[in-house]
């Protein structure tokens, strides 16, 4: 390889000595021949620039638009967070302000300015660097970044001077002028004059006057350098250049120039948010996959003018959203409280952990100072410690709902606020389910032929492991001894009832059965622990899963786009529903059904119907996991299901007993917003699961009372019984750990798995 290289080398040092002697000895010829050399390098540049067509499609802007089930407007997918107005729109000081500083020959060029080009080259020798590009050019880089570049070449103002002819071909000058203050960016994720004066001043471009005119127009020299708000003194000494500029153009008086120069700048600044929607996080997901789908299909998103159809009901859109706020919000005054100044202590190891992640205890280490001076030293700055405290305890919640019929999915909240919170909790973060995982064992039981009403004794047990190591679950009340029907066990969400179940089934069936009925991407470890939810899955799976035991036993895949239109409206492709896959079997998939209904009738999720009177047959599950870190409750309704999901972001951080478990974190999400939808009539109340309902059997002589509820947060209402939890012992934790999962743990004889951190989730599968 190395004696190639040499020898190319060679050969190349030999062409190049050549040429230099045959210009030496023939200047005139090669002199002659330069213009012909120039044509031919600027001929085969042409089809590396934009066509004409392109250029025309890129100023008339016609973004994708998502658009829900019921016709609303849910989203648009624009280039740039901008508003397109008319020539005629625009202030006539911004024109002058344009013209006077960027283009004085503007009507008298074809797109190229010769006198100054050769300026601009002349001054640039002699290190006076200066720049030589029209309105027009400057439109080309504006229009096409990538395919034009910013680097300072030969090459790039070749292409930008070959786009620049086919934009004043394509284009009158008025359309050219329009398209530029349309394109041009102003920082803050403003583009195009309408979104600068907006954000700048609080006004429109139309209203926009002289001095306003001349600060915009000033900024396009150098945003950042030029910005009136960083920047005040630069952006007025170059406002009053602009005005100057401006006065010779338009013949004006050295006294009223002097006197608008004397003026401040008067900056009214209010950053323009781009519009995000009623569902965000959706919308989100589905940009990546309709940007796949569109380069597989030969259209632009943004300029193709596509329509396409979602499932999203707008209506349920906005009670999940309602709902998401309406509920999490006094929760969040709960859990400042519990993670209050006087709770951010260094006697509480978490806190130290997330104190030793922060930038200052880095520093202060670095400095030389040891661990323990490190962390007082971190916590002594007041400021910093409440920013990171709340950051650190802002409360999450996530919320779906599908139609389990056909899998459509009808509401989707990724976050609390897209503005606070751009993860996405329904199918990036994954969370350990706690007991919303339990009905797969039970249904993995039911499909096996073991009855609804078999007993088990209601007790610690100790499962061996093998190897020595033993697994003691336990509940968060005390056991009663006596015989308890699994259905009460499911009800009542007892952890040793569960496990025994589980040692009866086998966790490889229980996991077999889960990725039937919906938990696909996520990795369950197949292990007794599983039982309690331990293996991290994403909400999206937990509902799909569910959706599929509504569904009698049979999985659909759950579907987010229904068609995709043209700007005309002619259907470009359309996605019928998944064929329905058996998961479980019918019979056992009505058992189940009926078993989760006395979760809400008289179980840990009673407080479904006693604080939102929901009467309808609907049947659920609650879930909590080690600690409170996570809050879960689903429920299936026959025309839909919901679920919730509420926690930290940081899976180390821990909600309150009092308010913390599902039953009173994640189930009023689901509860405020099932009772909207009821009472809307977007859900027959009157609907029925084709599941029979199987009276419980005669209670024992000595039948356990219900446990009593555990004490309520502030403004709370009645719930049921007090859910156990996964594991007795305090449990390590995985930040931000990959999906796979290590085996369980063992500490004092007690086997627990990780706690892990929300962690990003596949792509949106196609719909």
């Amino acid at each position: 390889m190395s004696s190639v290289f040499a020898r190319s080398s060679h050969f190349l040092a030999l062409q190049g000595r050549r040429a230099w002697g045959a210009a030496r000895a023939h200047p005139w010829r090669v002199a002659a021949a330069l213009p012909a050399l120039l044509l031919v390098y600027l001929l085969l540049l042409i089809p590396f620039t934009p066509s004409i067509g392109d250029i025309r499609k890129a100023s008339d802007e016609k973004p994708a638009v998502l658009l829900s089930a019921d016709g609303k407007v849910l989203a648009e997918f624009r280039r740039a967070n901008r508003q397109w107005v008319k020539l005629a729109d625009i202030s006539p000081h911004v024109i002058t302000a344009l013209l006077s500083t960027e283009d004085r020959r503007f009507y008298q060029h074809h797109g190229i300015d010769i006198k100054r080009t050769l300026a601009a080259i002349a001054h640039t020798a002699r290190g006076d660097r200066q720049g030589g590009s029209t309105i027009t050019q400057q439109l080309a880089r504006n229009l096409y970044p990538e395919q034009i570049g910013r680097s300072v070449s030969l090459t790039r103002k070749a292409k930008e001077a070959i786009t620049a002819l086919k934009l004043e071909a394509a284009y009158s000058k008025e359309q050219i002028l329009e398209t530029y203050l349309n394109t041009v960016p102003f920082l803050y994720n403003a583009y195009g004059i309408e979104m600068a004066a907006r954000t700048y001043f609080d006004t429109s471009a139309d209203k926009l006057d002289v001095l306003q005119s001349a600060t915009l127009i000033g900024m396009l020299k150098g945003t950042s350098y030029y910005n009136p708000v960083t920047n005040p003194e630069r952006a007025l000494e170059r406002r009053n250049l602009v005005l100057a500029q401006m006065a010779q153009r338009d013949g004006l008086a050295p006294a009223q120039l002097a006197a608008l120069q004397k003026k401040p700048l008067k900056v009214d600044f209010e950053r323009q948010d781009e519009a995000v929607g009623p569902a965000p996080h959706m919308a989100r997901q589905l940009r990546r996959w309709l940007i796949d789908w569109a380069d597989r299909n030969g259209y632009d998103i943004y300029s193709d003018g596509l329509r396409v159809q979602t499932t999203i009901d707008s209506r349920l859109q906005d009670y999940a959203n309602r709902a998401v706020q309406r509920q999490a919000d006094p929760l969040q005054k709960a859990a400042a409280a519990h993670w209050g100044p006087r709770a951010w202590t260094l006697r509480r190891p978490v806190v130290q952990a997330l104190l030793r992640e922060t930038a200052a205890y880095k520093a202060a280490r670095d400095a030389g100072l040891d661990d323990a001076a490190a962390l007082k030293q971190v916590l002594a700055d007041g400021e910093a410690m409440q920013a990171l405290r709340e950051d650190k305890i802002r409360l999450q919640a996530g919320f779906l709902a599908l139609d389990p019929r056909n899998g459509q999915i009808r509401a989707w909240v990724g976050s609390r606020g897209f503005a606070e919170d751009q993860f996405d909790h329904v199918q990036q973060a994954r969370r350990q389910p706690g007991s919303t995982f339990k009905p797969f064992v039970y249904g993995a039981a039911f499909a096996q032929g073991i009855d609804p009403n078999e007993t088990f004794i209601d007790g610690p047990v100790d499962i061996d492991l093998g190897n020595g190591q033993v697994w003691r679950p336990t509940d968060g009340n005390e056991s009663s001894f006596q015989p308890m029907t699994l259905r009460d066990g499911l009800a009542f969400s007892r952890n040793t009832i569960t496990a025994q179940l589980m040692q009866q089934v086998g966790p490889a069936k229980v996991a077999a059965l889960a990725r039937a009925l919906g938990v696909r991407q996520s990795r369950l470890e197949e292990v007794p622990s599983l039982a309690l939810g331990t293996s991290s899955v994403t909400l999206k799976e937990m509902v799909a899963a569910y959706g599929s035991i509504a569904n009698g036993g049979n999985y659909v895949a759950p579907l987010l786009v229904t068609r995709i239109e043209n700007s005309e409206g002619a259907v470009l492709e359309q996605f019928q529903p998944a064929a329905p896959e058996p998961a479980l079997d019918h019979a056992a998939a009505q058992k189940l059904i009926d078993a989760m209904r006395g979760v809400v009738d008289r179980g840990t999720g009673a407080g479904l119907r006693a604080r939102f009177g929901i009467q309808g047959d609907v049947a659920g599950k609650t879930g909590t996991t080690q600690d409170n870190t996570d809050g879960w409750f689903i429920l299936m309704h026959p025309q839909l299901v919901a679920g919730a999901w509420v926690g930290f972001n940081d899976s180390r951080l821990s909600m309150g007993d009092a308010w913390g478990q599902g039953a009173r974190s994640a189930l009023p999400i689901v509860g405020d917003f099932m009772q909207a939808a009821l009472r809307a009539k977007l859900l027959d109340a009157s609907a029925r699961f084709d599941a029979p309902r199987q009276p419980p059997p005669p209670a024992p002589a000595e039948e356990p009372p219900a446990a009593p509820p555990e004490p309520l947060a502030t403004g709370a209402a009645a719930v049921g019984p007090s859910e156990g939890r996964a594991m007795t012992a305090v449990t390590p934790v995985v930040v931000d750990s990959p999906a796979p999962q290590p085996a369980p743990l063992v500490e004092q004889g007690v086997v627990v798995s990780p706690v892990r951190a929300a962690t990003p989730g596949p792509a949106l599968a196609p719909p």
